[in-house]
């Protein structure tokens, strides 16, 4: 028998019913939150995704701010679009879309972002109160996939106090700060974290009321490796060519079968990844409720 589908297209679709009416309401106050992007080149992939998350903003009624560079735009051009975000009032939260070209530092454009606008939540400042705060309510952005994790447990009624989770992965988008919220007071649970370094990742897999599986390494987590019952969140994404028809894949990190032993199972396509366009646009709207409770 199959277990609950955690289905991330429904939660996210009700997160975005509530984020309109939080949105109409700072409307009425003359405040319009703005979710902005920047993209350098036009990688394909990062355009679809870009143009969805703007679509999807637009939907509930928020101000879409696109900046797009040239591929071959300088460091201190893309730096100076950071800037002029940073000092617009018109936006609230913003992302740079990834991965950028390789001429460019990375790393310091993404420090150069706001703390305060960091739509995706992985700032190192944001990070790091995050590792500081267990106990108070949090009042900076928060990463949007592992708190699209959480939510997508909870809006199906599963609760995570004193549950066992095991973290697949270790990356910073997932793995790194997944462990952070889980082990907040007021999520309450006990996490044990594994990743493709792991010599034998089986032991621990069994072990676990909770699996979230985010290590981008295809079919990783095996029906055998599954405790019945477990709660199952698959995660991560890898890319391959179907050799049969030369087109590109994609495969989840939990392989075929775990939904006859998993008493809960996300998919992926379709699990956490809606719900993590939902939180980008939530920390973008939160943002603006705490600006407008400031000014």
């Amino acid at each position: 028998m199959s277990g609950q589908k955690l289905d991330g297209k429904a939660a996210a679709a009700a997160i975005k019913t509530e984020l309109r009416e939080r949105v109409a309401a700072l409307r009425e106050r003359g405040i319009v939150p703005g979710i902005a992007t920047v993209l350098v080149g036009a990688d394909p992939a990062s355009q679809l995704y870009v143009g969805m998350k703007h679509r999807q903003s637009e939907e509930i009624g928020m101000n879409s701010i696109q900046v797009e560079l040239a591929a071959d735009a300088t460091q201190a051009e893309v730096e100076a679009a950071i800037e002029a975000l940073n000092d617009d009032p018109a936006c609230h939260g913003y992302i740079v879309q990834l991965p950028l070209p390789k001429h460019l530092d990375t790393d310091a454009i993404l420090e150069r972002i706001d703390p305060a606008k960091d739509a995706d939540g992985l700032h190192p400042t944001n990070l790091g109160r995050l590792v500081l705060n267990v106990n108070e309510p949090i009042t900076t952005p928060l990463p949007c996939t592992p708190r699209g994790v959480i939510e997508l447990l909870r809006r199906n009624d599963y609760d995570l106090t004193g549950k066992h989770v095991v973290v697949v992965g270790r990356g910073v988008t997932i793995g790194r700060p997944m462990g952070l919220l889980l082990t907040r007071r007021d999520v309450n649970a006990t996490v044990t974290q594994v990743h493709t370094g792991t010599p034998d990742l089986s032991p621990y897999l069994r072990q676990a009321d909770v699996i979230v599986a985010g290590a981008g390494v295809a079919h990783l987590v095996r029906p055998e490796d599954v405790k019945p019952g477990a709660a199952v969140l698959d995660v991560g994404v890898t890319r391959k060519t179907d050799p049969a028809t030369g087109k590109s894949r994609v495969y989840g990190d939990v392989a075929p079968g775990v939904d006859e032993v998993a008493g809960y199972l996300s998919p992926n396509p379709g699990g956490v990844g809606p719900m993590t366009v939902a939180l980008l646009m939530t920390n973008v709207v939160e943002a603006a409720e705490r600006a407008a409770t400031a000014a």
